[in-house]
């Protein structure tokens, strides 16, 4: 299938919040930008820059379709209330871009009240929520409302701060060197509509001093990419003691009172939207091995499967890349906020605005913390 690529300028009408990574696009971009990232591999791409000067935005989105492809800005990651560019080439070659508006989970209108998005140009050749589709034939502009095909489940979202993205950095700066991982292995999905399941896995045992780990990658497993919601990794407590040979492994609540010295101190997460690699600073490193005092980690997967799909498995997990030096510093990781029980946080209905106060007393970091 080609590549269809399309440079579409946005108009920026209220504030909104130099290198190509993991892009998967045979297609080169038609200029240089400051931001990139895959949407979605082999299927999606997006290169953008920020004209704070001009309130501006502009996106060079590639996808693998002939048909058109879609670009929009949401207030949630949905289709109800997104600013939506739809462009598509037609066959002479021509570029065609329509304003559209989504007030609701179906197919957008043409916005003729403000016109926010522009094509700049186009080929045919073989904390912002962005959301994103494509269909397999160009719209027919003279029919009732464009004519856009359904795009069934050729379609995504991702949560990207447009304005202050940090590059994440490739996979090859890791080449080379030693990793843990702590991953599923074929786990069945219930075919439910929520399903919280937590794994204990025993820290690494070949590290006789302690390690450090400079970088670490969340693999979510392509086969059940549409059910993986986030996953959280936590320490367990220095002083929990285990069966290596049956660690706890089923669903969180069934299991919880094994997990109770695993459920306080998450150690990093990853949740839909999110960065899959990440690396440290270089000055600090994430102690593993050794003695350090942490000898078992959990790790909850969230799936949500409001289709109810049956006979789906999952081998995601999160990756730890060893360096080859112990660097200045161990890595820690301070986590603020409530916890999500119905003893501790309870947002009542209808309401447009919830704060959350959380207090840390001065014990607490005076005894735990050191700078």
């Amino acid at each position: 299938m080609t590549k269809l690529s399309i440079i579409l300028q946005f108009i920026i009408s209220s504030v909104v919040i130099e290198n190509s990574r993991a892009i998967s696009s045979p297609l080169a971009p038609f200029t240089t930008y400051k931001h990139s990232i895959e949407l979605q591999k082999n299927v999606a791409d997006l290169w953008w820059t920020v004209d704070d000067n001009e309130r501006e935005i502009t996106f060079e989105l590639h996808m693998n379709t002939t048909g058109w492809i879609a670009l929009g800005i949401s207030p949630a990651g949905g289709m109800k209330g997104a600013d939506i560019g739809v462009g598509w080439v037609d066959q002479t070659g021509s570029v065609f871009l329509q304003d559209r508006y989504s007030s609701a989970n179906g197919r957008p209108m043409v916005d003729n009240t403000t016109i926010d998005w522009f094509a700049v140009q186009g080929h045919e050749s073989g904390t912002n929520n962005l959301i994103f589709a494509y269909g397999l034939t160009d719209p027919v502009p003279s029919g009732p409302n464009g004519e856009i095909t359904y795009h069934e489940n050729r379609r995504g979202s991702r949560t990207l701060p447009l304005r202050s993205y940090a590059d994440p950095p490739s996979e090859d700066i890791f080449a080379g060197l030693d990793y843990v991982e702590f991953r599923l292995n074929n786990y069945v999905v219930p075919p439910t509509d929520t399903t919280y399941h937590c794994k204990i896995y025993k820290a690494p045992s070949n590290y006789s001093v302690k390690r450090h780990a400079i970088g670490h990658k969340t693999i979510v497993d392509s086969a059940s990419q549409d059910l993986v919601h986030h996953l959280l990794m936590y320490e367990c407590d220095s002083t929990a003691q285990f069966d290596d040979n049956n660690l706890p492994d089923g669903l969180c609540d069934q299991i919880y009172q094994q997990l109770v010295p695993c459920a306080s101190n998450i150690a990093t997460g990853w949740a839909v939207g999110g960065d899959y690699m990440v690396a440290f600073p270089k000055e600090a490193g994430y102690p593993v091995g050794g003695d350090f005092p942490i000898k078992y980690y959990m790790v909850q997967m969230h799936y949500d499967n409001p289709n109810l799909l049956s006979n789906r498995t999952d081998n995601s997990g999160i990756r730890f890349y060893i360096g080859k030096e112990l660097r200045q510093y161990d890595l820690g990781y301070l986590t603020f906020g409530t916890d999500s029980s119905a003893a501790a946080l309870a947002i009542p209905p209808k309401v447009e605005r919830f704060i959350v106060d959380s207090y840390c007393s001065a014990t607490a970091t005076t005894v735990n913390m050191s700078f």
